[in-house]
């Protein structure tokens, strides 16, 4: 056993680092300014990881979690961090990134978005396990350094009513002949209703299937198979229902969506960003706007309100239909949508030789290296950067300012999923 130690600092995942004869040590759990006494060490060659013992002297920003499971099940990492704590640490970070990996730093900071930090996830994927020696099915996330199921009651982060539900949902499967056969459940929580689209490696009985429909009926929720591919999910009704949608009341746009489309996780939090967004791009009623890996329209309706036109340009044929379908749905004839990969250096295509006024640009982990020295070409003279990994959003921010000719007016941090220690970030660059 170590004698009590100190913590440094947070590390990217929010560990506490501490530092054992030069060496850091990652412990989750711990925060900075703790005295704690670490157990268990697994030594690697520049790092090592411990077990929390013991907090001898707790850090006044430590919290007691609300979660039973926290510290067991592996969805979050920062409940025992207070909230306006969290944020500090995901805007520091983001910052460091940014001056550590790209060389640059935001003239001005923006203030951090943030919104009711429980209930807020709307998407989300449960894995769901019969275990033998426990006799019955369990259903939540995985735990934090294992590969099994946690034993959960509860999830404080899902949106409601699945945030009560885990049980239900494992008592009812259960019930079912494919209990072993049924590895996962895509939870989709929308506006007007709930979706759960049930993956099964069997085909369910005619029995299966009357205890899914008494279980959609008794809970209010749709219930889906997904018996292989995303394209062979299918509602358990077969009757048509109303699509899946959810509101952009400020901009009057309702966007439908599949139970599995791509969609930003917290709803209210997905309010504020778009909000921002808009008003830091700033488009005028004449401009032209580029919306680079648009989806299913979530930037680039509210945009097409604001502006004389936009295109957006996405990857996915599906979530591009899914976009033209919502155009359409909320009567905007100033939206255009291709699709094309954007991961792929590929100037050939037609929407690249036109001009734009305005770009937003909102890609996956990986950034959007690839497009922005075309970014750099199309004549934008704004360019707002939407991005769910500081790492890469600080990489594409060195490009643009020290390759492209743009300058980095304001950066800041959006509590996209409160309690762990993932950071989502908009950045605005002008030439």
């Amino acid at each position: 056993m170590t004698d009590s130690i100190l913590i440094d600092s947070l590390a990217h995942d929010g560990r506490g680092v501490a530092h054992i004869d030069g060496k850091a040590v990652f412990i989750a759990g711990a925060l900075p300014g703790e005295h704690v006494t670490l157990g268990k060490r697994r030594r690697r060659r520049s790092f090592d990881e411990a077990e929390l013992l013991a907090v001898e002297q707790p850090a006044a920003d430590r919290v007691d979690p609300k979660c039973v499971s926290f510290g067991v099940c592996g969805g979050c990492s920062l409940q025992h961090l207070r909230p306006e704590a969290q944020l500090a640490f995901k805007q520091q970070h983001l910052l460091e990134q940014l001056e550590r990996i790209g060389g640059v730093q935001p003239q001005r900071v923006l203030e951090p978005l943030a919104g009711h930090p429980w209930n807020y996830r709307r998407r989300a994927r449960l894995g769901v396990k019969y275990v033998a020696k426990k006799g019955r099915v369990l259903v939540g996330f995985r735990e934090r350094s294992a590969p099994y199921i946690a034993d959960m009651q509860r999830c404080e982060i899902l949106a409601r009513p699945v945030d009560a539900m885990l049980v239900p949902l494992a008592r009812m499967i259960d019930d079912l002949s494919i209990r072993s056969r049924l590895p996962q459940i895509e939870v989709a929580v929308a506006d007007n209703v709930t979706a759960l689209v049930f993956r099964v490696l069997d085909t369910p009985t005619p029995a299966d299937r009357e205890v899914l429909a008494a279980f959609a009926a008794e809970h209010s929720v749709r219930v889906y198979l997904q018996p292989g591919g995303l394209d062979t999910i299918a509602p358990l009704d077969s009757a048509p229902a109303e699509p899946l949608h959810y509101r952009l009341p400020e901009f009057d746009v309702t966007l439908q969506f599949g139970p599995s489309d791509f969609l930003q996780v917290n709803a209210a939090l997905n309010r504020m960003m778009v909000q921002q967004a808009v008003q830091l791009l700033d488009p005028q009623p004449d401009d032209r706007v580029l919306d680079l890996f648009c989806g299913l329209g979530n930037f680039t309706l509210p945009l097409a309100r604001r502006s004389g036109s936009v295109l957006g340009v996405e990857g996915d044929t599906g979530l591009v239909a899914r976009a033209q379908s919502n155009a359409a749905h909320n009567g905007i004839a100033n939206a255009e949508f291709r699709v094309a990969d954007l991961f792929a250096a590929d100037e050939s295509r037609s929407w690249m030789s036109q001009s734009y006024d305005r770009v937003l640009l909102d890609p996956p982990r990986a950034g959007a290296r690839e497009v922005l020295p075309w970014v750099g070409r199309s004549g934008a003279q704004r360019m707002v950067y939407i991005s769910c990994h500081p790492g890469s959003l600080a990489r594409d921010a060195g490009i643009a300012v020290h390759e492209l000719g743009f300058r980095l007016e304001a950066a800041g941090a959006l509590d996209m999923f409160p309690h762990t220690a993932h950071v989502e970030s908009m950045a605005v660059f002008v030439r």
